[in-house]
């Protein structure tokens, strides 16, 4: 089962954290990897870590705020690996601010990176899946698009458009053998966990309402994305499969 040897993919915002592992897995599934990110240093070390394992690396710094920088990643990806048949868009950004103070800069750059880019980069990849007649589209949302979080309007806003996007790209391109679904994880312990709830109290109201009384683990992401991946996820689309631990139950 989730057998992916021989298959291509591009994973964004890969140098850390969720993005990293969901690299690794796909590498260890033995697929050949475009993996992006704003800098390049943390992408080389991660590049030589997929090589080590026996898989394709190729690493493409990209800034997603940036329209251009969009669409020049997606040209580069395609002239490496003419048909892409998996694309993670893992790449994005939150900046915690009360909706009173959220600033007009601040709501355009999550958006930017959360949905823009996240769209137009599925646009530029989909026809060469549409014309194999397979492909996978898989969009790492939030529980932040199910629910609402204090001090993350604007992160909350553009997860909750990730989420719809989703649905119309399943619903325009499912037909073709391309699937399109989310994965919504609670707080994942990664580095931008640790800069959206910095305090012991912050960390302390989130894990109350997390039944199972902990933070999500990146491998725990990682491996729902090597299942929508696989064959054997073929009639999913559209759906979105919550990692929160309970939070969203109640």
């Amino acid at each position: 089962m989730f057998d992916l040897r021989g298959k291509k993919a591009l994973v964004t915002g890969a140098s850390k954290g969720i993005g990293r592992a969901i690299a690794l897995s796909l590498a260890k599934a033995g697929v050949d990897l475009i993996i992006s990110a704003r800098t390049g240093s943390e992408l080389e070390s991660l590049a030589a870590e997929v090589k080590n394992l026996g898989q394709a690396c190729h690493a493409i710094t990209a800034d997603l705020a940036k329209h251009p920088d969009v669409l020049r990643l997606a040209d580069e990806a395609k002239n490496l690996f003419p048909t892409i048949d998996i694309l993670v868009n893992n790449a994005g950004v939150s900046h915690p601010e009360s909706a009173i103070e959220t600033a007009e800069a601040s709501w355009d750059h999550t958006f930017d990176i959360n949905v823009k880019a996240l769209f137009f980069l599925s646009q530029q990849l989909v026809q060469p899946m549409i014309a194999q007649n397979w492909g996978r589209i898989i969009n790492i949302s939030s529980q932040a698009g199910l629910i609402a979080l204090e001090d993350h309007a604007a992160y909350c806003a553009s997860k909750g458009a990730v989420e719809m996007v989703s649905k119309v790209m399943a619903l325009e391109w499912s037909k073709y053998g391309v699937t399109s679904n989310c994965v919504a994880p609670t707080v994942i312990n990664t580095p931008m966990a640790e800069m959206a709830f910095p305090t012991p109290e912050a960390k302390a109201s989130m894990l109350s309402r997390i039944p199972v009384g902990r933070f999500g683990e990146v491998d725990e992401v990682a491996a729902i994305v090597i299942f929508l991946a696989s064959q054997e996820a073929a009639m999913i689309s559209g759906d979105t499969i919550k990692i929160d631990g309970g939070w969203t139950v109640q």
